[in-house]
């Protein structure tokens, strides 16, 4: 297989098969059935009818284009490649592009590369894991943090709350006012908690590593096992993400895009980011490595309110809870519990997805952005950061959320108003679905 072509997975945990046969006709051209074996004269009666729905929902020579945005990308050097998933109602377009590493030798993408995705560790881990604690009456995001962790008070931070952390609202900064020692976990959760805020919290929002690794803690305390334990056990693994972890085994490292180097050596399964990675990678802010295929996985459980293939992971009032705006009317960007709806985050949301949709960036070039207007969702997954680490992916995310959303077909966006932050006031009407 070159490293073009898309390569869809099935494990035993993969029950819609409808999705899996429309991905195949879309352009796959290897299918890897695990545990679970279907009959040529199966797949044959399958994949007409399939491929003619799928065909039905996404426009072709639009996906073309997002796969030509791509290349461009890569010709320009902003990305060595990239893996792009786009998905409407079980119609997937799937396919790897350039190449995972360009040093020291050249490997070529493959759709089934692993990634670090940096910020998705605060989508993908940390918020669903405080959501899961409330459910089970361990936790309010109302509660101040100091209730968890008691040292936290200094400074007056006593009115600080778990949802303040949440929506980047605490009033805390990018980075503390002395460089904390990473690796002695204990002494930087001191340091951080004697950290003063710059502002009152819920009074303006300034995006922070800080309010997760906070939260990762609160995880910690809660349940009494580290955030990696707790979401490789509780979600991971229930939602049969089998390619999702904080800590990648060696046998799979050759499938990881590297990010950074030391001399001629590329990082592979080495978290990019320091603090996470002086944190033994078990931190609430980065630190998850996935395949395109797995948080597509985690994109339908979202789309379907909290439930995948029979499997409910959270209530559908939690799953509303952190995709709905919870920012103050006072503050003009928006901010579900740890999704982004509309900030200067929100590139990937392009020009139609509509105000109600969500999703989020990494710094080390992954991004996604869900719309449960029309049923849909738009991965990339990138390593900009590999050789080059001002590789800008800006334009080219822009661009990709503005043709997925035009690769639908039959759905008026304009119905739910435009999504473009150019087009629109400051704050927008608030939208339910």
């Amino acid at each position: 297989m070159n490293g073009l072509a898309p390569r869809i997975v099935m494990d035993k945990s993969s029950h819609d098969t409808r999705s899996l046969l429309a991905a195949c006709l879309n352009g796959a051209s290897q299918v890897v059935f695990f545990r679970r074996t279907l009959s040529h004269a199966v797949l044959v009666a399958l994949f007409l009818p399939v491929g003619l729905w799928a065909e039905d929902r996404l426009d072709s020579s639009v996906l073309a284009r997002m796969d030509l945005e791509i290349r461009r990308a890569i010709e320009d050097r902003k990305i060595p490649g990239g893996v792009l998933w786009v998905e409407s109602k079980g119609a997937i377009h799937h396919r790897a592009h350039g190449f995972r590493a360009v040093s020291p030798t050249k490997e070529r993408m493959t759709v089934d590369t692993l990634f670090d995705v940096a910020s998705l560790t605060k989508v993908m881990a940390t918020a669903p894991s405080i959501m899961m604690l409330q459910e089970r009456g361990k936790l309010k995001v109302d509660d101040p943090v100091s209730r968890f962790l008691p040292e936290f008070k200094a400074g007056g931070k006593d009115s600080i709350t778990l949802r303040h952390l949440l929506t980047h609202t605490s009033g805390l900064g990018r980075s503390l006012g002395r460089t904390p020692d990473w690796s002695n976990r204990e002494a930087m959760i001191n340091e951080l908690c004697a950290e003063a805020p710059s502002s009152p919290p819920g009074a303006v929002h300034l995006y922070s590593d800080l309010n997760y690794i906070l939260l990762a803690e609160v995880v910690q305390r809660v349940s009494g096992v580290s955030l990696d334990v707790f979401a490789r056990k509780e979600i991971f693994a229930p939602l049969g993400m089998r390619d999702t972890f904080f800590a990648p085994a060696p046998a799979d490292f050759s499938r990881i895009a590297p990010t950074d180097r030391s001399g001629r050596i590329a990082h592979r399964g080495l978290v990019h980011d320091p603090k996470a990675r002086a944190m033994n990678r078990a931190s609430g802010h980065a630190g998850v490595f996935t395949t395109a295929a797995d948080l597509a996985r985690f994109a339908r459980m979202m789309l379907r309110k909290g439930e995948l293939d029979g499997f409910r992971l959270l209530r559908a009032d939690s799953v509303e809870m952190m995709v709905r705006d919870q920012t103050s009317s006072a503050i003009p960007e928006r901010r579900g519990l740890g999704w982004d709806i509309d900030t200067d985050f929100s590139r990937p949301r392009g020009e139609l997805f509509p105000i109600g949709s969500y999703g989020h960036t990494g710094f080390t070039g992954a991004s996604i952005w869900i719309d449960p207007f029309s049923q849909s969702f738009c991965i990339l997954l990138s390593n900009r950061v590999h050789t080059n680490p001002n590789g800008n992916i800006y334009a080219l995310q822009k661009a990709l959320g503005t043709l997925a959303a035009k690769s639908i077909k039959g759905f008026d966006f304009s119905v739910h108003g435009k999504g473009g932050a150019e087009s629109t006031p400051s704050r927008k009407p608030r939208l339910s679905f």
